[in-house]
C-alpha cells in the first residue's frame, strides 16, 4: 500500500514575515485611520492586504523562502 504524503508546511523565516506584517499594517492604517501612505492608495488597500498574506502564505508552503 502506497504511503501519502501531505503538505509539509514550513514556518516562515522572519523576513518575509516582518514583509507581509508591514503590508498589512499599512493597510489598517491607510483604512481605518486614514493615515495617507505615498504608495498605497485608499482604493488599493485591499490589495495591499492580499499582497501581504499571498508573502506570509508563500513563506508557509514552500520551503527555504
Amino acid at each position: 500500500m502506497a504511503t501519502r504524503r501531505g503538505f509539509e508546511l514550513t514556518p516562515p523565516t522572519f523576513v518575509v514575515f516582518i514583509i507581509s506584517v508591514v503590508l498589512a499594517v499599512v493597510a489598517v492604517l491607510e483604512h481605518y485611520a486614514h493615515i495617507s501612505v505615498p504608495l498605497v492608495s485608499s482604493s488599493h488597500v485591499f490589495d495591499v492586504l492580499t499582497v501581504a498574506y499571498v508573502v506570509l502564505l508563500a513563506g508557509v508552503l514552500f520551503r527555504g523562502i
